[in-house]
């Protein structure tokens, strides 16, 4: 029997296994790795057909690309390829939000992580706030329902900060422990979103 997945009822150890290796494949610039965990990311946590797992998935990969380079990064570009993500997703999954406006939360933590990442004047707790932005923007969720979520998922940034710093080795055990900090997120996201 099939289990049906979607944005209320993902499994957060896939999601959260699948962002992981996103995230590795991010910062080692290996693109080809990073659609692969896409894909599976998309539709682990979206439940979409295909087409659209595969077609948002090339967005998200696209997204990524445009915003990778530091520090002359293209934002307006990153937000419009996730303006198509979202679109997508509002299409495919009976959320009610504008796209547009949940790509704008997406890419704001983006700029608020790399910000962190690069000074010590923006903190984990900004961090936090922009995560709580996005989910209780995209999933219609109360602000303070999501803060263990946005918590642990800033945990797991904290995490994957180090292990870039440390060499961006894949059998660093940062990785692993950032692979279980963000299935906490996931699975504290999936509590709060559970029908």
């Amino acid at each position: 029997m099939r289990i049906r997945t979607g944005p209320l009822s993902f499994d957060p150890v896939v999601v959260g296994n699948r962002e992981t290796d996103a995230w590795a494949a991010y910062y080692r610039h290996e693109w080809r790795e990073f659609l692969v965990a896409a894909v599976g990311m998309v539709a682990a946590g979206f439940g979409m057909p295909p087409h659209r797992t595969l077609t948002g998935a090339w967005y998200v990969l696209r997204a990524n690309q445009v915003w990778a380079p530091y520090p002359d990064n293209q934002p307006d570009v990153a937000r419009a390829y996730m303006r198509r993500f979202y679109e997508l997703v509002a299409a495919s999954s009976g959320l009610l939000f504008d796209p547009a406006r949940a790509a704008a939360f997406e890419v704001e933590w983006w700029r608020v992580h790399r910000e962190h990442q690069h000074s010590d004047d923006v903190t984990e707790e900004q961090l936090e706030t922009a995560l709580i932005d996005l989910y209780s923007y995209v999933y219609d969720a109360d602000r303070d329902a999501v803060r263990q979520a946005a918590r642990k998922r800033v945990e797991a940034m904290d995490l994957s900060d180090r292990w870039v710093r440390a060499g961006c080795h894949r059998d660093d055990p940062l990785l692993a422990q950032e692979r279980r900090a963000l299935v906490a997120s996931y699975s504290a996201l999936r509590l709060v979103l559970a029908p």
